[in-house]
């Protein structure tokens, strides 16, 4: 596995969608893509309540072209196994929802604060797992944690105008954290009583 963040403003991404699957997919993706998803279906109650004034039908070789990802979620597997072809064919990359070996990629559980993401992947063999520990997480980093990022972004960009390097700037973070007890103490093996 090799995680990457995707810039949307940069890279063509498309969901085939349908159905509840279809739906979800897209609340996800439109919280980091925004309306830069290019969305497709011939489903009329996905089209509905994506926003879509009518089903624009399965993509043409054209569509999948212009892409450099593609998701496939809530479409029936035969159709998605098509769908997936034809994408890597032309040369993007393919997530079929719930469809492991259809997939080049995997979606990760994610959190988001502001601009802090948080990601957790088993790529794609423990989705529960993932799941799990995400809600575990996202004890530890609430919403409030949006305004904390906000600040240390703030500080670094002031820090770095007055000069400090790199590493000054990392050392003048750790200890923000430190002074505000933002953080907890990181586990050791020893905590671990299975370890």
């Amino acid at each position: 596995m090799i995680p990457v963040v995707l810039l949307p403003a940069r890279v063509r991404l498309g969901l085939v969608g349908a159905g509840a699957l279809g739906l979800r997919r897209l609340a996800a993706l439109r919280t980091g893509a925004g309306d830069t998803l290019t969305l497709f279906t011939t489903d009329p109650a996905f089209a509905d309540q994506s926003g879509l004034a009518a089903p624009t039908g399965l993509p043409s070789d054209q569509d999948l072209g212009a892409l450099r990802l593609l998701w496939v979620a809530g479409v029936p597997e035969p159709q998605a196994r098509i769908l997936a072809a034809r994408a890597r064919a032309l040369g993007v990359l393919v997530n079929v929802e719930d469809v492991p070996e259809l997939c080049d990629f995997h979606a990760v559980s994610e959190i988001r604060r502001g601009d802090l993401l948080l990601t957790i992947s088993t790529g794609g063999t423990a989705p529960g797992l993932a799941a799990a520990l995400r809600r575990w997480l996202e004890a530890w980093f609430p919403a409030h944690w949006a305004g904390r990022v906000a600040e240390i972004a703030a500080l670094r960009r002031l820090w770095r105008a007055e000069g400090a390097t790199m590493p000054e700037t990392a050392r003048r973070i750790d200890s923000l954290l430190t002074e505000r007890g933002w953080l907890p103490a990181a586990p050791t093996a020893k905590d671990d009583p299975h370890a």
